[in-house]
């Protein structure tokens, strides 16, 4: 309830926007209601279930722990559990649908506990079992007294309360909003405030108690139907419960019109049904009103807590197929039948998790310099297609539902809905102009492209005098925002595809249900005013979001936008990437001093760099155009040439290396060189982005992956990127989720090589040895002395392992 009530109280704020904001559009929503179907979901809580972990014991020396069985092993383990705290009455069963995880190895043992010979259907402990030992358990078993047997306690139960609140707060939240509206009269904009409220808040709190109280007193009302036999004869529960159930008011007036009679017609055969290895009967009733199918039906225990105890109702468990729903539902066995808890197994999915189009809208173009084209010195720009990737972007690059939409008040935010966007506002990325410099962001200025979604904007600026730059820049924001949009966009779908998704930490507001902490898009500020000739990019932990701040640079006349040197946004989208996957991604300090705090530069680097490059080998400079530099803002460019960039891991020594820049510019240049040995064995692709999913999902090899292989027990191993240049994107990514908080040169080494053995089996170690060691990062490579800024005595080798010596 206080969660409603905190939603209902927000009431005068929300629709103080609405009334300020008269040219509000709600889409199209609004021309039509929606069906939805009845579902009726409510149930006891537990306050006694706890999840544990447990500290892991040596094994007895008998047997090694492979050949342990792990059922016996959660048997031997809940018995000790419950040695002292069950009654004699009590028991319990495994249940046949635990398994063995193939992938984890880990054996998900299920418990279910008996009292009197009965279950009880909430009675669970769920024991996880790995190398012969139980790591951690789940336990809601019951452990008060054991009632008479077939006795049904009298106890209250909790559905009539939680009709009683709903009822208040409905009354109350009705109360609320009129004493706010006041005085406003009936005026146009009062309208639809007032119909906002009843759609997003008081509607749905409508639906939820017309679904499942509408029938609340019903088990009182009709109580003299049954008789003591009843504990016997589940007709009577059945029949009540369908009541409530139905969506059909025909078929209400009808069962209340001719009870007698329908219970008459429902007729019973029975089933001997096995929980564990204790035999159990169900009963298959047939002719039950409004169900698809026989319903079965079986006696059993439900705990129902009230105050600070728990007790024990005997219930008749029925299992209800019917045409929109399919119910588990526990109803007292004995008068008043009431409803003591029901699942309704369809569940709604109202939000698609990988859709082929974003919701019923058009695709956006943009006129920007395409992927690939670093900046406006090596290429035009051109119209380009919404290219989003659907596994990644599932909603395009315009969509995302209004509950994770932070500028929309409550009435929009209560939906599920898709809201389709006409600017650069996303469910990646939030672009925007910041001249001011400053934190606010949600209002800031950005261009829209109306219905057409076409993102059309002049870049011409003109030379001007140093009063005039700073105007003279800002007149194309239109152009820079779009540019800044699209890159970020891009660059999230093709990190997505190598592994950086929603468990992993990426930046999205909504994760489409596949885990993750959501609501952390990248805020992308365009020409930030907090200063020029640089960029940045702040990672918090998962689930806040990344702020990248793009800046103009004063280096050239007209000023120059590092908005649109791609080189520089990918750099900066990578410190996320980087940060997120080392160390996990609830833990943003892993990557901030030292060699550690240098390679989170150096991946930037490597990566701008390798997208940029293509089949025809060149050497590449960073911020070149920006800085109007030919050399860019490194002290060498990438090189294979070691007269061009002599760069070896002692370097690091150098006088001006200590600075994280410095010392990521190595790491580029050793993760440079490494990537052309992987080049010249397998060959190049021009596009790193892996191919789009066919309709059943999986993803083809085409000529990107190799073809699909598997284990000698039939599984799927993961598919391998065919060429180098994309093999090794895949392994930098990987890395950095082996490699531990705060890791070396070494460490991220050692880790990208056995990110390969994972991978391949390791079947580039010595291309990957050579490579490293070609830099003077060879197996016996040390430091003495390093400091936390990068400080200390280097020594290079230029040996490989023994394994690679050549003949």
């Amino acid at each position: 309830m206080r969660c409603i009530l905190a939603a209902s109280l927000a009431v005068a704020t929300l629709a103080g926007r609405v009334l300020a904001h008269p040219a509000v559009s709600y889409g199209a929503d609004d021309e039509g209601p929606v069906r939805r179907r009845k579902t009726l979901g409510f149930g006891p809580v537990h306050p006694h279930a706890v999840f544990r972990q447990v500290p892991q014991q040596p094994l007895p020396g008998f047997a090694p722990a492979p050949l342990r069985d792990p059922v016996e092993v959660a048997k031997h383990f809940v018995g000790g559990l419950l040695r002292d705290q069950l009654r004699a009455e009590s028991g319990f069963v495994v249940r046949k649908d635990s398994y063995t995880d193939k992938a984890t190895g880990v054996t998900h043992v299920y418990i279910r506990q008996v009292v009197n010979g009965i279950e009880v259907a909430d009675g669970d402990i769920n024991v996880n079992v790995k190398d012969g030992q139980v790591f951690s358990y789940g336990d809601s078993f019951y452990r008060g007294p054991a009632p008479s047997f077939y006795s049904s306690a009298v106890v209250p139960h909790p559905h009539a309360d939680y009709c009683t609140e709903l009822e208040y707060e409905l009354e109350s939240q009705q109360d609320r909003f009129e004493q706010w509206l006041g005085a406003a009269g009936q005026g146009e904009q009062v309208q639809l405030v007032r119909r906002r409220f009843n759609e997003a808040l008081h509607e749905p709190l409508k639906r939820i108690h017309s679904m499942n109280c509408a029938f609340v007193n019903l088990p009182y009302d009709l109580a003299h139907k049954s008789t003591a036999a009843a504990l016997e004869d589940p007709r009577h529960a059945l029949l009540q419960f369908m009541v409530a159930a139905t969506p059909e008011e025909g078929v209400v007036q009808d069962i209340l019109a001719k009870y007698d009679e329908y219970l008459e017609g429902m007729k019973s055969t029975f089933e001997a049904h096995l929980v564990g290895d204790m035999q159990t009967m169900v009963e298959v009733i047939d002719n039950v009103p409004d169900a698809v199918s026989p319903v079965k039906a079986k006696l059993a225990y439900v705990q129902v807590p009230h105050g600070d105890k728990t007790t024990l109702d005997l219930v008749w468990k029925f299992e209800v197929e019917m045409k929109d729903n399919w119910y588990e539902a526990a109803v007292s066995a004995k008068a008043p039948h009431r409803i003591v808890s029901v699942v309704d197994w369809a569940s709604d999915s109202p939000l698609a998790p990988v859709p082929k189009e974003p919701t019923e809208r058009k695709l956006a173009t943009y006129n920007v310099f395409a992927w690939g084209i670093n900046d406006p010195s090596v290429g035009n720009r051109s119209i380009q297609k919404e290219t989003y990737d659907v596994i990644a972007s599932p909603f395009g690059w315009h969509g995302l539902p209004y509950a994770n939409d932070p500028t929309e008040d409550d009435f929009k935010r209560a939906s599920k809905a898709v809201k389709n966007t006409t600017t650069t506002w996303g469910n990646n990325v939030f672009a925007h102009e910041d001249w001011e410099g400053r934190n606010a962001w949600m209002y800031n200025y950005r261009p829209d492209a109306g219905e057409s979604l076409n993102f059309d904007f002049p870049y011409e600026p003109k030379l001007t005098n140093t009063t005039d730059a700073l105007e003279e820049a800002q007149k194309y924001i239109n152009a820079t925002v779009t540019q800044l949009f699209y890159t970020s966009n891009m660059v999230h779908d093709l990190y997505y595809r190598y592994g950086f998704d929603e468990v992993s930490g990426n930046f999205q507001q909504h994760n489409f249900g596949r885990g993750g902490e959501e609501n952390d898009a990248v805020i992308a500020n365009a020409q930030d005013g907090s200063g020029y000739n640089n960029a940045n990019f702040m990672t918090p932990p998962d689930g806040q979001n990344g702020r990248c701040r793009m800046y103009l640079w004063n280096t050239a006349m007209p000023y120059r936008d590092g908005d649109l040197e791609a080189g520089i946004v990918i750099h900066e989208l990578s410190h996320g990437l980087s940060t997120r996957l080392t160390g996990g991604p609830a833990n943003s300090g892993c990557l901030g001093w030292g060699e550690s705090g240098g390679m989170g530069e150096g991946w930037g680097d490597f990566l701008a760099t390798t997208i940029r490059s293509n089949k025809n080998y060149s050497d590449y400079a960073m911020g070149a155009w920006a800085a109007n530099r030919p050399n860019g803002i490194r002290n060498y460019v990438y090189s294979l040439n070691e007269t061009i960039n002599p760069s070896t891991y002692k370097t690091l020594d150098k006088p001006g290396y200590w600075g994280v820049h410095a010392i990521g510019e190595v790491w580029a240049e050793i993760l440079w060189v490494v990537s052309q040995r992987l080049i010249a064995k397998h060959g190049y692709v021009d596009s790193l982005f892996p191919p789009a999913p066919l309709d059943n999902g999986t993803i083809p090899s085409g000529d990107f992956y190799r073809p699909q292989e598997y284990t000698a027990a039939g599984e799927k191993k993961p598919l391998v990127p065919k060429h180098g240049n994309s093999l090794m994107v895949q392994l930098v990514l990987n890395g950095m989720k082996l490699q531990q908080c705060r890791p070396s040169f070494f460490d991220a080494r050692d880790a990208i090589i056995q990110a390969d053995q994972v991978l391949t089996g390791g079947e580039n170690y010595c291309e990957l040895w050579k490579g490293f060691s070609s830099r003077g990062l060879g197996p016996d490579a040390r430091v003495e002395g390093r400091t936390p800024w990068g400080g200390g005595i280097r020594t290079d080798d230029y040996a490989v392992p023994k394994a690679c010596l050549e003949d």
